[in-house]
């Protein structure tokens, strides 16, 4: 037995060191990428991009010096490995949709007619209202950006202008549309303005029919005792309201429906010729129509050309002009017209 003791521990020894030869080629396997991943060679190009890159990921530098808010963290490389900074006038530089837009024409500058009455309907898509005016019939008018909205006399939005409403809007006509330069909210007693031709007045019951300029619908209102008629700066008569007469209105809306006017203006009747002079601000030859500016009550009057009339070269929007028309019921027509100044 103790001869055999020297045998049996070699034996052991070699055992052990065949199990030690075949451990280490396993751990060797494993411990070659480790020293392959830091390779003693300077680094290339590549390796300096994608360095960084793992860095700006990461938020934080291989070495842990640098913090998620440092400027190297947030800088962008370019594939030549510089740093670029962040355009700090982008956001200043960023355009608004709503300068693209062109600038809206002027409007008009043609007397503006005050219309009263509540609003019936409106649409925000097409910018238009729906005025039920003084009186029972509707108006179409149309709005945008131009039009200045005032709620208890202070300026407002289009937010502010809600169905049911009641409004006082200052209208013009625009390429052959009602548009309202301004509109505006109260809460106190409606009133109303209006320009048109007498269609019928009854004696009787003192209702008066007018065909506004602004409106196919007629417009009937109610003369009182306390109506006041007159024609430039004397008195009138309701004997004067024969159709084809031009008057203007000023009314308030009552109880019961019926519009009570408070002044009725006469302005011409039928067969009746005016001499006119100021400041022409419209002109359409191909409609034979001017808009003149009175110097004389500073008003506004469409005026018609007659065919047979001689159009002047110097003829043109602010020139000062003179012109004698004849009222026919529904128009001013001038047959004599001068260029008093170019």
């Amino acid at each position: 037995m103790i001869r055999s003791l020297p045998r049996i521990v070699f034996s052991a020894l070699i055992l052990s060191g065949l199990a030690l030869a075949q451990d280490s080629p396993a751990r060797s396997l494993v411990s070659q990428p480790e020293a392959a991943s830091a390779p003693e060679a300077s680094p290339t190009p590549s390796a300096v991009v994608s360095t960084p890159a793992a860095t700006s990921l990461s938020g934080s530098s291989s070495s842990g010096s640098s913090s998620p808010s440092s400027p190297s963290s947030s800088a962008a490389f370019t594939p030549s490995g510089k740093r670029t900074q962040p355009d700090e006038n982008a956001a200043e530089a960023t355009l608004d949709p709503a300068s693209l837009l062109p600038d809206l024409p002027s409007l008009p500058r043609a007397k503006a007619t005050l219309i009263g009455g509540t609003i019936a309907k409106l649409d925000r898509i097409q910018d238009q209202l729906t005025l039920q005016v003084f009186g029972g019939r509707k108006m179409k008018i149309a709005f945008d950006t131009r039009t200045r909205i005032y709620l208890d006399g202070v300026l407002g939005s289009a937010a502010d202008l809600k169905p049911g409403a009641r409004a006082y809007v200052d209208t013009v006509l625009n390429n052959g549309a009602v548009f309202a330069r301004n509109i505006r909210l109260k809460t106190g007693a409606p009133a109303g303005e209006s320009r048109g031709v007498v269609l019928a007045y009854r004696a009787d019951n003192g209702e008066l029919t007018v065909r506004d300029r602004l409106s196919p619908e007629p417009l009937k209102v109610r003369l009182t005792a306390s109506t006041r008629l007159v024609q430039g700066d004397h008195a009138a008569s309701t004997g004067d309201l024969q159709p084809g007469t031009l008057v203007d209105l000023k009314f308030d809306a009552q109880l019961g429906g019926h519009d009570v006017v408070d002044q009725v203006s006469v302005l011409a009747v039928p067969g009746t010729s005016f001499t006119f002079a100021g400041q022409v601000i419209g002109l359409d030859l191909h409609r034979a129509l001017l808009v003149l500016d009175s110097s004389t009550d500073h008003k506004t009057y469409e005026i018609s050309l007659d065919p047979s009339l001689t159009i002047d070269d110097n003829l043109h929007i602010g020139a000062v002009v003179t012109a004698i028309a004849n009222f026919d019921g529904s128009r001013y027509l001038a047959h004599s017209l001068s260029v008093i100044s170019k």
